[in-house]
């Protein structure tokens, strides 16, 4: 049983030897435990204080490519040097390292596939009481969204097994922390939620630039994420509530027409025959959609194959 504990970085020279220093070289339950350090294109010596602090693999991006697409990269790295479970946690030190024992343990108990660390929001001095009614409000809505029992669902610092990465795709460029829950729980891989411990701030915030942008950009993620997942149910609502605009104002024209005062309403009529025209493309689109999606589940479903292939050569390979 193989552990890897990967860390996104991205300009991290001064938090990350206090990071890597926190981190377990052994853990109750699993034979081997490696450190992945990725360098996003970092412009300072993160990758050259990585090495000088222990980290077992060190993968330096060109150029800055955002933190979901160095988790993204982490995953994929973990996966072929063999790991079993996979750790993500900051770089800024905010998550204690004492509770990845913790963490992992449901993997282990196979009680979950994918573990969360869930942060004592409300002690947390360093946030705002706007920041904290965001992160409770967030959760909450991600939880209605994926049908997951998340608490905190911003968080950065949880688990993976291998099965649980192998089906997860992040295609947001800002966070993947909503996007891989809500994929999660579409996907019916299993989800739980541990309560951690975190340590003192060490910088301030590089995802949360804004409270007004962060709120957006989420949003977006979450939109995206449903459509691409559900987009029948989305684009079939949409179209529902068009068409019933639509049939609204024919209604109306109909009832003066019947009544004798339907002259000089034929904008009306031509309103109602739009939208209805609109709300028919759009179920189109929905229809179009769902195949895609289809599509999609099944491209997922043979990239979990190709994996289990490669792991059944590289087996083989070992045997000879």
């Amino acid at each position: 049983m193989k552990l890897v504990i990967q860390i996104p970085c991205y300009n991290e020279e001064n938090t990350l030897p206090i990071t890597l220093g926190d981190l377990p070289k052994e853990v109750k339950g699993v034979d081997e435990v490696e450190w992945l350090v990725i360098d996003d294109g970092s412009t300072d010596n993160t990758e050259k204080v990585a090495y000088e602090n222990g980290a077992n693999h060190v993968i330096k991006l060109p150029q800055n490519l955002g933190l979901a697409n160095a988790f993204k990269v982490g995953l994929e790295s973990c996966l072929s040097i063999g790991a079993d479970i996979i750790v993500n946690t900051d770089a800024d030190n905010q998550y204690s390292a004492a509770d990845i024992p913790k963490l992992i343990e449901p993997i282990l108990n196979n009680e979950a596939d994918f573990v969360i660390g869930s942060r004592p929001i409300s002690n947390i001095n360093e946030f705002s009481f706007i920041k904290k009614l965001l992160q409770k409000v967030g959760s909450a809505v991600v939880r209605s969204i994926s049908g997951t029992p998340t608490v905190d669902a911003p968080s950065g610092f949880r688990a993976l097994s291998r099965a649980a990465a192998i089906r997860l795709n992040v295609f947001s460029n800002y966070t993947y922390t909503l996007e891989t829950i809500i994929q999660a729980g579409q996907n019916g891989i299993s989800i739980k939620s541990v309560p951690v411990n975190v340590n003192r701030q060490t910088r301030e915030s590089r995802l949360v630039r804004s409270v007004p942008s962060y709120i957006k950009r989420s949003i977006l993620t979450m939109l995206r994420i449903f459509v691409v997942y559900r987009p029948l149910r989305f684009f079939a609502v949409i179209s529902a509530f068009v068409f019933c605009i639509g049939f609204l104002i024919s209604c109306r024209f109909l009832y003066y027409y019947i009544i004798g005062e339907g002259s000089g309403m034929v904008q009306s009529l031509i309103l109602s025959s739009t939208l209805m025209g609109s709300a028919i493309l759009l179920f189109m689109v929905a229809l179009l959609a769902d195949l895609v999606a289809v599509n999609r589940k099944l491209l997922e479903k043979l990239q979990c194959k190709l994996y289990e292939l490669d792991e059944k050569v590289a087996e083989l390979q070992k045997r000879r």
